[in-house]
């Protein structure tokens, strides 16, 4: 069982300096015990170690003799810790498995967004990348690597957990590289999630084929989104291993609809009691912002009607100029970068997400967990998430008319706007709730460990 000393209290996400003795008993066929000095440092959030003593874990030796039932296992997450839907997946996942349990590290350049500094179970460690003369740009992929084997061998991770391909299982290879020929001589499992920008990246640029291909092929386990998703990388890449789809989650209790809980939010961005319609995106081109404003200036010229973008991006102040010029603008709200974005959400009573490509739409799940219709595009992964007519309405990409005149007799019509928010939220509860998907996950993980054992 692994022991922290620390020299000032710790509470939520460790953040001090502290010395970590991770003691062991158990009879393998040696019993020697060997100290390494490490010296870590990181700003803000990262951690110092002094010293650290090694010796074989027991748990591990529950797993030889037991096999892989362990209930709580120490898994080390890496993820882009910002707005996009990855991160999100990534940090949502990571708060799950600690509540079931199990021992959560994230290891990222940034505390991820949702990560609020309370949590139990949840460990936070900063790379921190070196700047010298020399680089003309910081080799993150490298301090990454290094910093993910810094922690598998200091806390005796059992596997990790990287989201998307590049560069994050580039770098988680190179660190099971580097413990596989340290002291203890162990292997570090990891798994790669692929999101889709994996396959975008190729696809703007063919010199990424290569090693995507191959850290793909390095993984000792692979999952994909959606089922578009996995269909594509096979094609794309040709690669060998079996990918399994695991489906992005929603905590469907913190996302529901509670109309004591959006009353106070309705009263401020509706006081005329207008309709409410939101968006919710990183505002790349990719999420076609302005085809929100052109179906909310269809919508607002025949229902009084706000629009709520939650984000930021490259296309914001494309898409204010476009509001200015169509005269819209005063019930256009921006509220910029949220964290907490569930009572928002939960107060619209329609989603527009009209994005030229989504390998899955984490947006539309989160709006149908909250009873908010979405209204999106047939594009990627997302017909796997919304029944078109029954938990949403699909259009094809960029046919703003189709989807204005969707959320026009949803807006004209209460009880069938009720009815498809009802069906959509029990469609998100019956499929992605994130008490199956984090099953799902638990089972995985101890199938690649089986494997790597």
């Amino acid at each position: 069982m692994a022991r922290v000393l620390p020299q000032h209290s710790m509470s939520g996400i460790t953040s001090t300096r502290y010395t970590v003795r991770v003691g062991y008993s158990g009879a393998w066929s040696f019993n020697q015990e060997f100290r390494l000095s490490w010296r870590l440092w990181s700003s803000a959030r990262g951690v110092r170690v002094k010293s650290a003593t090694v010796e074989p874990s027991s748990h591990r030796m529950a797993r030889v003799t037991r096999g892989w039932s362990l209930a709580h296992m120490k898994i080390g997450i890496t993820c882009y810790p910002t707005y996009g839907g990855s991160g999100v997946v990534a940090t949502e996942l990571g708060l799950e498995l600690a509540q079931r349990g199990h021992e959560i590290h994230f290891i990222s350049y940034a505390q991820p967004i949702r990560l609020r500094g309370s949590e139990p179970n949840i460990h936070y460690h900063e790379v921190e990348v070196s700047r010298y003369p020399l680089f003309d740009y910081p080799p993150y992929d490298l301090a990454l690597a290094t910093r993910m084997a810094e922690v598998a061998q200091l806390y005796d991770l059992d596997l990790l957990h990287v989201h998307y391909a590049i560069p994050h299982s580039v770098s988680a290879l190179l660190a099971r590289q580097m413990l596989a020929v340290g002291p203890r001589g162990r292997r570090l499992p990891f798994v790669t999630t692929l999101h889709g920008t994996d396959i975008t990246l190729v696809g703007l640029d063919r010199s990424y084929l290569p090693i995507t291909r191959y850290s793909i092929e390095q993984s000792d386990g692979v999952t994909a989104i959606s089922n578009y998703l996995r269909d594509r990388t096979l094609r794309v890449f040709d690669v060998k291993n079996r990918i399994e789809v695991i489906y992005n989650s929603v905590n469907c209790d913190v996302y529901h609809r509670d109309p004591k809980a959006i009353a106070p939010l309705r009263a401020e961005y509706a006081p005329n009691n207008e309709r409410l319609l939101v968006h919710l995106s990183n505002f790349r081109p990719v999420k076609r912002l302005t085809d929100v404003i052109e179906i909310f200036d269809r919508v607002h010229k025949k229902i009084p009607s706000r629009l709520l973008l939650i984000g930021d991006g490259p296309d914001r102040s494309v898409a204010e100029w476009l509001a200015v010029q169509k005269g819209i603008h005063d019930d256009v709200l921006f509220l910029g970068k949220q964290d907490q974005i569930q009572e928002t959400v939960a107060a619209a009573d329609i989603m527009l997400m009209p994005s030229e490509l989504e390998s899955f739409g984490l947006a539309a799940l989160e709006a149908m967990a909250c009873e908010v219709v979405p209204i999106a595009t047939r594009a990627g992964g997302v017909p796997e998430v919304i029944e078109h007519g029954k938990s949403g309405y699909l259009a094809d990409v960029g046919d703003v008319d189709t989807m204005a005149r969707y959320a026009l007799e949803l807006l004209n019509n209460e009880p069938q706007l009720r009815q498809i928010g009802k069906q959509a939220r029990a469609a998100a509860q019956e499929r992605f709730c994130s008490t199956k998907i984090v099953k799902q996950y638990e089972d995985f993980y101890r199938r690649v460990l089986e494997r790597s054992a």
